[in-house]
């Protein structure tokens, strides 16, 4: 993983860390926590809970503007078409897209999809981190095995020019919880409910890079 993140994925496994360097950051020697519920916050767990309440408010926002973007997405953008993956997103190049569902206030669109980017899965050890590697806004954070087989992301977004992500906890505003789902045949997407800025749902469908 590219070691510019390495400080802010790391901050992120608070719980079942037991040594702190002098800034307050837990080592990267300590263990990694693999349960996510450990690291959340409470805000995000309740994100995470509300997940339906959000695409399907979102989904009828977007439907009645742009309803042939929306069915021409096929499973990326139905709530349950998720598809049991006990093994998880694989590490490696993805190509990612986002689709940003439902408008937060007026005047914005209630359907918005972006070109494709690039962003990256890789293995930590009992977790994965995903990141964006371009783009003004760039998510990047890690990716825990959850029940019921999908994964929960959890990180915050980098903004602009900026070289380093803030730790995960520090600022609401800033930070990101969703799931990890596998709709079909090498394609995923993480779905990221009620995100702070813009809109009610983000929905990044993630496909190999090669």
């Amino acid at each position: 993983m590219n070691a510019v993140f390495r400080g802010a994925l790391i901050a992120l496994l608070v719980a079942g860390c037991t040594s702190k360097g002098p800034s307050g950051v837990r080592s990267s020697s300590a263990p990694m926590a693999a349960d996510w519920r450990k690291v959340a916050t409470a805000a995000d767990r309740q994100r995470l809970r509300d997940w339906r309440t959000a695409f399907t408010t979102a989904l009828r926002q977007a439907r009645l503007s742009h309803a042939a973007q929306v069915a021409n997405q096929g499973a990326l953008l139905e709530p349950d078409a998720a598809i049991a993956d006990p093994d998880g997103i694989p590490p490696g190049a993805y190509r990612c897209r986002v689709i940003k569902l439902g408008a937060k206030s007026a005047g914005m669109s209630d359907y918005t999809a972006y070109p494709a980017f690039n962003c990256d899965i890789a293995d930590e050890g009992e977790v994965s981190s995903f990141t964006k590697t371009s783009g003004s806004q760039r998510p990047v954070g890690l990716v825990f095995n959850d029940d019921g087989g999908r994964q929960i992301f959890l990180g915050t977004l980098m903004l602009g020019d900026e070289t380093q992500a803030i730790d995960y906890g520090r600022d609401a505003d800033r930070d990101m919880a969703g799931a990890v789902e596998k709709i079909g045949p090498r394609r995923w997407r993480m779905i990221l409910p009620w995100p702070r800025f813009e809109s009610m749902m983000d929905v990044i469908e993630l496909v190999p890079a090669g």
